[in-house]
């Protein structure tokens, strides 16, 4: 759910608990990180995209061309 009060969130370095919890504020931080790994196991070309950054699973802070890409397949928080 997009809130147009907010501003828009510019692609950057981002810690994964923290880009969760802006597609998922009312979670806490643990359940929206599973929130988003859940979102991107289940999308297969966000997966393969995230693949050629070499992406890891486990690892806590996402590039700036890998938030780029989040956005492009799920949208912008």
């Amino acid at each position: 759910m997009k809130n147009d009060d907010l501003p828009p969130v510019r692609p950057r370095p981002m810690g994964k608990g923290e880009l969760a919890m802006k597609y998922a504020p009312r979670l806490l931080q643990d359940s929206a990180v599973k929130r988003l790994n859940k979102w991107i196991r289940l999308h297969p070309q966000l997966t393969a995209a995230l693949e050629t950054t070499n992406y890891n699973p486990k690892q806590r802070i996402f590039t700036v061309r890998q938030v780029e890409l989040i956005f492009e397949y799920l949208g912008e928080p």
